[in-house]
């Protein structure tokens, strides 16, 4: 008896074909041009990350964690992350090193970017802190489910053994 294989719907066949036929279009335009510079690029931005990024983040996040503590390293972690995510996006904009291929491909300024992630940092951070301390001031309530069991385990008899 051979096993069944399942592929699914006629919608989810249809649905891969054309995420595949949109992925090789759009790597088939992406290579168009210079395509030894971008897989440069690729093989450059993974091995940094890996040799060079990761250690350093990993370690910062380690020490962090060693002097405030687990539940408070989350109230910057998130913020950071999320910051150093736009900044990675973001960054040829930011640092204004492709300000005039960007004004002459889509006719807008390319002014303004590093001040709009500062902006944007500022108030991942900001609400990350609101979050934090309104969260010290009251702290979160147990669901009833929580204070039920609680509840019938302090009244529950004692075990004879």
């Amino acid at each position: 008896m051979r096993p069944r294989i399942v592929i699914g719907s006629p919608l989810q066949l249809l649905l891969l074909t054309c995420t595949f036929a949109l992925a090789a279009y759009a790597g088939l335009r992406l290579f168009d041009g210079d395509w030894f510079g971008i897989a440069l690029w690729v093989a450059g931005a993974a091995l940094l990350h890996d040799l060079v990024l990761l250690p350093l983040y990993a370690a910062a996040d380690r020490a962090l964690t060693g002097v405030a503590g687990r539940e408070r390293v989350m109230y910057v972690r998130v913020p950071a992350a999320l910051s150093l995510l736009l900044l990675l996006v973001w960054f040829p904009l930011i640092g204004g090193q492709v300000a005039a291929r960007y004004t002459a491909a889509t006719g807008l300024s390319a002014d303004g970017y590093l001040a709009r992630w500062l902006l944007v940092t500022a108030a991942l951070f900001g609400g990350s802190a609101l979050l934090f301390v309104l969260r010290r001031v009251r702290p979160p309530r147990r669901s009833r489910r929580a204070r039920g069991l609680r509840r019938a385990t302090k009244e529950r008899p004692p075990v004879v053994h």
